[in-house]
C-alpha cells in the first residue's frame, strides 16, 4: 500500500473513531438556578467532566416557580430542585424521578427580619417577601411558622424571587424576606438593614436532588448515571483543588472565589456515601412530611405515592 492509501486509511480510523465517541455523547438540557448549592454541576460543565464522561449537558438557568412547565414541555429532560418541589411537581401531573442529592442547606437558606422582630410570633400582620407557592422559599417559609405554631394565613406574602427579595429588603422594602446564598449574604453584609431571625441550621428543610423525567431514564440509563458520576466527580475536583474549583463555580454567579466560599460555608453537598444513606430512610421521611405541609397550603390536592418518586439506583 503506497503512502497517500496509508494516510487515507489512517484518516478514516480516526473520523470513524471521532463518529464513534460522537455517537456515544447523550445531550442534556437540565434546569437549575444560581442556587450555591447547584454550583458543582456549573464545575462539571467548565472543567470538562460531563465531556469527558460522554455527556453533552446545557445548564438552562430557569426560576424555580416555572421550572416543571420546561419538564413538562420538553424543553428540558432533567432538573435541579429541593425534595419537596419533586412532591409537588408529580402531584400536579409533572411526572420526574430524583436520581441523585446534591446538597443539604445548613444555614444557606432563611428569613431576614427588621430589628424590631424577636419570635416568629413578631411576624404577625407582617409583610414577608417570598417566592410563588410551589417554590422552596414559599415552602421554607410555611415549614418555620408551622413549627412555630402559625400558618400563612397570619402573614401577608408577596411574591418575590429569592435574589430581588433579598436586595428589596435591604433597600427597605417589606418587614421580611426569605431567600438562599448566594442572596442571603446581601443581608449578612448590611446588618444595618435588618437581621436573619432563623435559617436552615434552626429548621433543617432544604435539601437538593438531580431528577429527569421516566421517559429520559429508560431511554438514557447509562447518562442518568453519567450524570450522577460527573457530580460525584466533581465533588472530588473541590476536595483537591478548592481555589480554582471556586473561582469556577463562584464566576457563574458574580462571586469571587472567596465570597463563593463564604456563601458555600452554609451548606454540605452530598458524596456518595451519604447518598445512599439519604435515601435509604431520611429522603422519604422528609417527603412524607413535607407532602403533608404541601397539601395542607394548597400547593397539591392529592398525596402522591411517595416511593414512586426516587431512584436511587443511579448512584450505585
Amino acid at each position: 500500500m503506497d503512502l497517500l492509501s496509508k494516510t487515507g486509511c489512517a484518516v478514516g480510523l480516526v473520523l470513524a473513531g471521532l463518529s464513534g465517541a460522537q455517537a456515544q455523547t447523550t445531550s442534556i438540557n437540565l434546569g437549575l438556578s444560581g442556587w450555591t448549592g447547584f454550583a458543582p454541576l456549573t464545575l462539571a460543565k467548565e472543567a470538562g467532566i460531563f465531556e469527558k464522561n460522554g455527556l453533552d449537558v446545557t445548564l438552562s438557568k430557569i426560576p424555580q416557580a416555572s421550572r416543571h412547565l420546561a419538564i413538562a414541555s420538553g424543553d428540558i429532560q432533567c432538573a435541579a430542585t429541593t425534595v419537596e418541589t419533586w412532591v409537588a411537581w408529580n402531584a400536579n401531573g409533572v411526572a420526574a424521578t430524583q436520581i441523585f442529592q446534591m446538597d443539604k442547606s445548613y444555614g444557606a437558606d432563611g428569613i431576614a427580619v427588621r430589628g424590631d422582630v424577636e419570635t416568629f410570633a413578631d411576624l404577625k400582620g407582617k409583610t414577608i417577601a417570598a417566592s410563588t407557592p410551589g417554590t422552596s422559599p414559599y415552602f421554607l417559609l410555611a415549614w418555620m411558622l408551622n413549627e412555630n405554631g402559625m400558618s400563612l394565613d397570619d402573614v401577608s406574602v408577596v411574591n418575590m424571587e429569592p435574589g430581588p427579595a433579598a436586595q428589596a429588603f435591604v433597600a427597605g422594602q417589606n418587614d421580611a424576606a426569605m431567600s438562599y446564598e448566594p442572596y442571603l449574604s446581601t443581608v449578612r453584609d448590611a446588618p444595618d438593614s435588618g437581621k436573619i431571625l432563623a435559617t436552615t441550621l434552626d429548621y433543617p428543610a432544604v435539601m437538593d436532588t438531580v431528577g429527569c423525567t421516566p421517559a429520559f431514564l429508560e431511554e438514557n440509563p447509562e447518562a442518568a448515571k453519567a450524570l450522577a458520576e460527573s457530580y460525584f466527580e466533581a465533588l472530588e475536583m473541590i476536595e483537591s483543588d478548592q481555589a480554582r474549583a471556586y473561582e469556577i463555580m463562584g464566576a457563574d454567579v458574580n462571586q469571587t472565589g472567596e465570597q463563593f466560599a463564604a456563601s458555600a460555608s452554609h451548606l454540605r453537598w452530598q458524596d456518595r456515601e451519604a447518598n445512599k444513606t439519604f435515601f435509604a430512610g431520611e429522603w422519604r421521611e422528609f417527603s412524607d412530611a413535607a407532602a403533608d405541609l404541601l397539601l395542607d397550603i394548597g400547593v397539591i390536592r392529592e398525596k402522591p405515592e411517595i416511593d414512586g418518586l426516587a431512584d436511587p439506583s443511579f448512584i450505585q
